[in-house]
């Protein structure tokens, strides 16, 4: 029954920590939202609706992810992946039937979307349920368990809550500085990142228990082996999306939209590069957290990240453009990066000149031999349909090629065509 115990403590874990930010987000956040965010005063109460039901919804995340945790951990891929495709599907619907109904249609949104995460929620912990017996809790206290994976559980909510204060304070400083105008540009921006920081994260996740498996067995040779695929993997499969959606963001916003607002260009732009940079995390992440080190990784990295926000107050502050908040960004997040290598460096044993020569360089230049061509080739093609399925084809082609030719060690190239014989 020790799993048992375990999870029962995760899922205490998680409702105190879910008490906490409903607290905070209840007072400090309220007082915020009304007294200090530029919003329409007929758009007020549409404005409460949808922050008290993403609270709720936020919630309910937090409450599922003993459950999402204990799939990915069994590797059940199959549950997780058709339960992701129910989600995208309910809130695909959500849109389509937003369009029959005339009550206001920002608080619809809200309680529907809501209604998803808590139909998520239920299926996660029904199939638990069914399936894995540790999920059959019995009560039995253990203090020791207990401040341990508080301890694990806080530092890494504090990285994913620094994401999300990331993310969501440069939305208030935006709007604070530039507007509802802005807000508009931005959400649409992080739409476009977030369903490419999706499909990056969750390419991810399948690989992810075999990481920590392999630290936990102390099979450090076929650790470092999934560490650098998992990152090549990972960097070159978003790039094949990302250069073509920064290359030809205006017709694809043209075609999604019919009209282009004032900032959302290079808004999406600069918040598919920080895409890149971020995605570069999750394998020096997920071994820092098989280490056990998650306190000097998250305080650290984490907590330097935050320094963007004070840093775009100041720039607006001296009438900077809006952009200058996705270099801050940019820059910033790219420091992050140095400071995760050297506290892996610190955690286990790691050569970074390894990590240079493997992956940085390879990377590098395999956006330089990508983005060149097709830069020229760009012009050669009348905006529309055709151009935009021409260069997206085009792309693939020369990043797949330079990163097979320059990306790959010869065992990675023996290991992937055999895959793909295989298939």
């Amino acid at each position: 029954m020790k799993n048992s115990s375990l999870l029962l403590v995760h899922f205490f874990v998680h409702v105190g920590i879910s008490i906490i930010i409903l607290i905070i987000a209840e007072t400090v956040g309220i007082w915020f939202l009304n007294n200090k965010m530029v919003i329409p005063s007929d758009r007020m109460s549409a404005a409460n609706w949808i922050y008290q039901f993403s609270l709720l919804s936020f919630v309910i995340t937090i409450l599922t992810s003993p459950y999402n945790a204990l799939i990915i951990a069994r590797e059940n891929m199959k549950v997780y992946a058709y339960t992701s495709i129910i989600e995208v599907l309910l809130k695909l619907f959500i849109v389509y039937i937003l369009v029959f109904f005339s009550v206001d249609k920002l608080k619809l949104y809200a309680v529907l979307t809501f209604l998803v995460s808590m139909i998520v929620c239920s299926i996660y912990r029904i199939i638990c349920k069914k399936k894995y017996m540790e999920t059959r809790l019995e009560f039995k206290w253990d203090k020791e368990l207990f401040k341990s994976i508080f301890s694990y559980s806080s530092w890494t909510l504090f990285g994913t809550l620094a994401g999300a204060s990331n993310n969501q304070g440069i939305n208030i400083l935006l709007n604070m500085f530039f507007g509802p105008l802005a807000n508009a540009a931005y959400s649409v921006g992080r739409q476009v990142g977030t369903v490419v920081q999706s499909f990056s994260s969750n390419f991810f996740t399948a690989v992810r228990p075999a990481i920590i498996k392999s630290y936990a067995e102390k099979e450090y040779v076929y650790m470092w082996k999934l560490f650098y695929l998992s990152s090549k993997f990972q960097f070159f499969l978003l790039f094949i999306i990302v250069l073509p959606l920064i290359l030809q963001i205006e017709d694809i916003l043209e075609l999604w939209l019919g009209t282009v607002g004032e900032y959302m260009i290079s808004f999406a732009q600069l918040i598919l590069i920080n895409a890149m940079l971020i995605c570069m995390s999750d394998p020096i992440t997920v071994i820092v957290q098989a280490a056990k080190n998650v306190k000097i990784y998250h305080g650290v990295v984490d907590g330097f990240t935050l320094i963007s926000l004070p840093l775009i107050y100041f720039f607006f502050k001296f009438n900077y453009p809006p952009e200058v908040a996705f270099y801050v960004s940019i820059i910033v997040f790219a420091i992050a990066h140095i400071l995760r290598i050297w506290i892996l460096k610190r955690t286990v044993t790691f050569s970074i000149a390894d990590y240079i020569k493997l992956f940085i360089l390879p990377s590098v230049l395999i956006i330089l031999l990508s983005v060149i061509p097709m830069i020229f080739v760009l012009d050669l093609f009348m905006p529309g349909i055709t151009k935009i399925l021409i260069i997206t084809v085009l792309s693939i082609l020369i990043i797949s090629f330079w990163a097979y030719i320059l990306g790959l060690t010869k065992e990675e190239k023996s290991m992937f065509l055999s895959l793909v014989i295989k298939k």
